[in-house]
């Protein structure tokens, strides 16, 4: 039996999707806005022509450093994002910053929403700010962040930078789709450490004191409780250690630092064969998050369903009928 050819089928494109293909591939801004503005429509023709596109630009794709960036409101995210991104820069880099933010479909304001916030790096030709896409729910928000990113790497931008918020699920999102998750915290000690209450320094892989120049003494106590609590965790990697970094984005010292902090996490885990296979797994529970969403969607519009789900729902709630045999006979609908 001759093996078969696995990949999708290519999907056609018109000339106006190949010439924003042949845009982005030349590094040119507007094609590279147009296409991620594609990505976040609704309409189901949009969404057939972002997935021509995106079929288009995957071959230039994965060439970047895929960076997640998180913590409290008031951490000081956009000064060190822009302090970071001009050093990138300074470097040789090129630096796309996107952000995962859901509460901006609730809100009508998003992170990022305000260039005014990284007003030199929104400036220089080798940066690309975007701001948090509005889709409704996080998974939608994850999905066309994830696809921006995609796009950016084929643009040439070789560090993708992706800030959120630390509301929710996000970070667990992010941490889903970068290579590095950084959490950023205040000098504050005692109480105050929140990641240690919120779990996030599972997910951590890198840890970074901000402001640390208000106060060195109180930042120094909360690296020595970060330091501890990270002792009694488990990590991912057998091979790395979450570093805790102390740091001033508004006076930029400490940056280089944190880069080559980063630079030797990719070596340590391109080493162990990590850091291909974290992406590897990424794209596969990206896959299964899709077929998820579609099948939840394609549950949703079905007829049947959508006349019978009411009375069924009803009847589970009033205890006239199991949740199992409720669930059972509208999945029957489909098939």
């Amino acid at each position: 039996m001759s093996s078969m050819n696995m990949s999708a089928e290519p999907l056609l494109r018109d000339a106006a999707d190949q010439a924003l293909v042949d845009g982005v591939l030349a590094e040119q801004r507007r094609p590279l806005a147009k296409t991620i503005t594609l990505i976040e429509s609704q309409r189901p023709d949009h969404k057939q022509r972002a997935r021509s596109v995106l079929e288009g630009l995957l071959p230039h794709t994965g060439k970047s450093m895929r960076v997640g960036i998180s913590g409290v409101p008031g951490v000081g995210k956009s000064t060190f994002i822009e302090a970071l991104g001009l050093y990138l820069i300074e470097q040789g880099h090129k630096v796309a910053v996107l952000a995962v933010d859901p509460s901006s479909s609730v809100t009508g304001g998003s992170i990022l929403g305000d260039k005014t916030r990284m007003e030199l790096l929104s400036q220089r030709t080798e940066a690309f700010i975007r701001p948090s896409p509005s889709a409704g729910s996080l998974g939608g928000v994850a999905e066309k962040t994830r696809e921006a990113m995609l796009v950016c790497e084929a643009a040439g931008f070789d560090v993708i930078i992706i800030e959120t918020v630390g509301v929710g699920q996000s970070e667990t999102a992010v941490a889903g789709m970068t290579d590095i998750f950084c959490l950023l915290q205040l000098p504050n000690a005692g109480d105050d450490l929140q990641a240690i209450k919120k779990g996030i320094m599972e997910i951590a892989d890198l840890i970074v004191i901000n402001k640390a120049d208000i106060n060195p003494q109180a930042a120094n106590v909360a690296r020595s409780q970060i330091k501890s609590a990270l002792g009694m965790l488990r990590h991912a990697s057998p091979n790395w250690t979450p570093p805790v970094l102390m740091l001033s984005a508004l006076q930029m010292q400490g940056i280089a630092e944190f880069w080559n902090t980063i630079e030797n996490y990719r070596s340590t885990m391109q080493r162990s064969g990590e850091f291909d296979a974290r992406r590897r797994h990424q794209a596969r529970a990206w896959m299964w998050e899709l077929i998820d969403q579609g099948l939840r969607a394609r549950f949703a519009s079905h007829a049947r369903v959508q006349q019978d789900l009411p009375g069924l729902q009803a009847a589970v709630e009033a205890g006239q009928t199991t949740p199992s045999a409720a669930a059972m006979r509208l999945l029957g609908y489909l098939g």
